[in-house]
């Protein structure tokens, strides 16, 4: 159609991100940098400083998100071409301080499998004929026949200290994926690093500094609902992010790092001198607010703040996103023999929803987020676990949870179940074998893992046998040291290709130069096993 041929599509994203993209320009790469401040000033247009984003995208529907500077309201317009020959205007919701300007709009009624231009602009609420520059992206509907696919997943961003260094080109990862031109992106969780401050400058092995970009809500550890919001507008600085944010949408979901290390509902941090709030529950509470805000997720109508929910992408896909973090008991041991209130991983409501879910769909292939791996140890001090795993032997504590998850799968007959991942800080392929498994009630399934995005690597981690995992591939060497930075190349994402005629899934686990390391073909004839 017009408008739509690549060459066409290139040049309207350059535009978009020179629009959307304006904080850092003329800035020279400063040491520091600050989110804009919220003003107003007789007849000066409103702006978008952050860009536009598109979240939760089907076959008839998209998100589109975006942040003023100051009180104004939101309009939308769309179209699909790109000359918005004819246009349809939405009058979206006021930006206002509440939501520390953040605002958006649920298109509805939108053509399947096309490309959807947009443009957004700020209506400056003391004078109405005062409207900002418009800001515009794009993103494609789904497709209700069969079409190929292509979208990519990974985690982990501004992480460990390694931020935004403009010198070395800032967050590269994110400008390799959307060369890619997936159809979206699955953020797998830790969009921020909530407890991760970030500092003016790290010395590298090498002796070179790695420099940061640095903000006042980024130099601590965050608690107020202020510094968590300020985490997601430092990452918003990337001119890379905002260009890929312009052009994919991203379907989200959270893990720890959005809220504090390793947290579990009820904690109570009196042995961490860094905090002045003392309870998860309330940075929790602010953390999920933040997040809600700041990503461009479809809000449910029945309950506002749960993150768990799935979107079917054409007849091939449908993507069932997991919510690890807050509905599960504390971190133990987790080897009780019986499932307890220390047991959830889940918890019971959502893993009834899930199963249901799966057994409803009527897509060739189930893809579960899970924002951490089933098989891999994950510890969280001495003798205590952060994830399902706790060690080699039968299914005990949390594993008891995905036991019965993955023995409904199998009783209920449902092919074709994939796992992504992220959480661990390198890219893994696991084949999930029950011959080899001290649990055996379950059928075969593949699990990937990608990321760091933008973050310190490490691992390998270790694999417990319970559900009998087989790596298949390992994207870092065995004994590397941790929190390796970003310029050392251990940064990864994934990709998921689904060809629309055979609906052979293809998953490739890349990394930031854009090299494949690892690619295998899933054909769902035979149920996604090897």
């Amino acid at each position: 159609m017009a408008g739509d041929s690549s060459t066409t599509r290139r040049d309207f994203l350059r535009q978009a991100a020179a629009l959307g993209g304006g904080f850092l320009a003329g800035s020279g790469g400063p040491a520091r940098a600050q989110a804009p401040a919220v003003i107003r000033r007789e007849g000066q247009r409103p702006g978008a400083p952050f860009g536009v984003q598109a979240g939760d995208v089907s076959s008839t529907r998209g998100v589109v998100w975006s942040r003023a500077d100051r009180p104004a309201r939101m309009v939308v317009e769309w179209d699909t071409t790109d000359a918005f020959r004819k246009p349809r205007r939405v009058r979206g919701p006021r930006a206002l301080e509440e939501t520390d300007y953040t605002a958006r709009v649920d298109l509805r009624d939108l053509p399947p499998g096309e490309r959807i231009f947009y443009r957004v602009q700020f209506q400056d609420l003391g004078e109405p004929g005062v409207v900002g520059e418009p800001v515009i992206g794009s993103f494609r509907t789904a497709a209700v026949e069969g079409r190929d696919l292509l979208f990519a997943w990974s985690g982990d961003v501004c992480g460990q200290g390694w931020g935004i260094d403009p010198d070395r080109g800032g967050m590269r990862a994110w400008e390799t994926m959307r060369r890619l031109e997936p159809q979206f992106f699955l953020h797998s969780g830790d969009c921020i690093y909530a407890d991760g401050p970030i500092a003016a400058e790290v010395k590298l092995d090498d002796g070179t500094l790695w420099k940061n970009l640095v903000t006042a809500e980024k130099s601590k550890v965050a608690e107020t609902l202020a510094e968590l919001r300020g985490n997601y507008t430092y990452n918003l600085q990337d001119e890379h992010l905002r260009r890929f944010n312009a052009e994919v949408p991203v379907i989200a979901q959270w893990d720890d790092h959005e809220t504090l290390n390793n947290w579990y509902p009820g904690e109570l941090l009196d042995g961490d001198p860094r905090y002045t709030e003392k309870r998860v529950d309330v940075l929790a509470a602010r953390a999920r607010r933040a997040f809600l805000e700041y990503l461009p997720l479809r809000l449910n109508r029945d309950d506002a703040e749960r993150i768990y929910r799935s979107y079917r992408y054409g007849p091939s896909l449908e993507l069932f996103l997991l919510d690890a973090r807050s509905y599960r008991g504390r971190n133990t041991a987790n080897r009780q023999p019986e499932p307890g209130p220390d047991t959830a991983f889940f918890g019971s409501a959502q893993v009834r929803w899930l199963k249901e879910r799966l057994r409803a769909s009527r897509a060739t292939w189930k893809v579960i987020a899970c924002d951490m791996p089933l098989g891999l140890v994950v510890g969280d001090g001495p003798g205590m676990y952060e994830a399902v795993a706790n060690g080699d032997g039968s299914a005990l504590g949390r594993e008891l949870e995905i036991a019965g998850l993955l023995r409904s799968i199998r009783d209920r007959n449902i092919r074709n179940v994939v796992w992504l991942t992220a959480d661990v800080h390198y890219s893994a392929a696991h084949y999930y074998d029950p011959d080899k498994a001290r649990f055996q009630e379950f059928l075969p399934f593949w699990e990937f893992v990608a990321g760091p995005l933008h973050a310190g690597t490490f691992g390998p981690g270790t694999l417990d046998d319970t559900f009998g995992p087989q790596e298949k591939f390992r994207g870092i060497p065995a004994g590397m040291k941790g929190n390796r930075p970003p310029s050392d190349g251990f940064q990864f994402f994934g990709t998921v290709r689904i060809d629309g005629q055979t609906e052979v899934m293809t998953v490739s686990l890349v990394n930031a130069a854009g090299e494949t390391l690892y690619r295998v073909d899933l054909d769902p004839a035979l149920g996604a096993a090897r």
